[in-house]
């Protein structure tokens, strides 16, 4: 996993900044819960690392361009996410910003006439609260602000490409707390798990569809990380209930999600 100094320092001020808000999940606890939680993206297959932490150029009209300006940068000094992956603030505001995403929870413009002030569809998402449509990161702040955990529907290859480190990252700082997926890149569920975001699969045979999931309704999720076969009990708002095969593969694995993620892990083995 690729964590450096940067991204401690980050970890650190993330905390500062009250963006640890799921306090059902608490260190240690076998028992990890994430209740009421929304959803903040309903994407398909093969949703790439790219598409979770863009390394290109920096639109003029995202919130990381908004949070430059207010800077005082100009945009033709923006520059691209590869070159401010030292910056968390930039960082987490390009977390799925990118043009070719497909989140199924806003709907697709073909209208050259809709207003350049209105959030691409390929970077908003729907703040579910108020039925708004708005950019993903302001969504995530509006959550936030209600200590609302967050999750991610998706389908089969999650995270497939080459690793980065800010690619799990960058959804834990927005409130994300679990993945639910039919498959993920085996590296990158590492990963997550390093972050403390649980990533769950949907058995054989059950997707988003078949369940008949919209991304609309309030998930509540549990999983005890001493069950033997690995499944997460799921319960949504309309009394629909289902499990999940928690992908919590080896015993390091599960002493992190234990601990809250591998930094905290860590500190604790330092503090001991």
């Amino acid at each position: 996993m690729e964590f450096n100094t940067n991204s401690f320092n980050s970890f650190i001020s993330t905390i500062s900044m009250g963006r640890i808000f799921n306090a059902k999940h608490n260190p240690l606890s076998k028992t990890i819960c994430i209740d009421n939680a929304r959803v903040l993206l309903y994407l398909g297959d093969d949703v790439s690392t790219d598409h979770i932490s863009p390394a290109g150029s920096i639109s003029r009209t995202c919130p990381t361009a908004k949070y430059l300006s207010q800077k005082g940068i100009t945009p033709r000094d923006y520059n691209s996410y590869g070159s401010r992956r030292g910056n968390d603030a930039v960082m987490v505001r390009g977390t799925f910003n990118h043009h070719r995403l497909n989140n199924k929870l806003v709907t697709k413009r073909a209208s050259p006439l809709v207003p350049s002030s209105s959030p691409s569809p390929a970077t908003a998402t729907l703040y579910l609260s108020t039925n708004t449509e708005m950019d993903i990161f302001d969504a995530s702040e509006h959550y936030r602000t209600t200590k609302t955990p967050l999750i991610v529907l998706a389908g089969k290859n999650y995270g497939c490409g080459p690793t980065r480190d800010w690619v799990a990252k960058g959804p834990w700082m927005l409130g994300i707390r679990a993945i639910l997926a039919e498959s993920f890149e085996p590296q990158h569920r590492s990963n997550l798990i390093g972050m403390s975001i649980l990533p769950l699969q949907f058995k054989d045979g059950d997707t988003c569809a078949s369940l008949n999931l919209t991304g609309r309704e309030i998930y509540s999720i549990e999983y005890n990380t001493d069950d033997n076969k690995n499944l997460a009990n799921v319960k949504l708002d309309n009394g629909k209930t289902f499990s999940m095969i928690a992908r919590i593969d080896t015993e390091i694995e599960r002493l992190y999600m234990l601990h809250g993620g591998l930094l905290p892990y860590v500190l604790r083995q330092a503090l001991n």
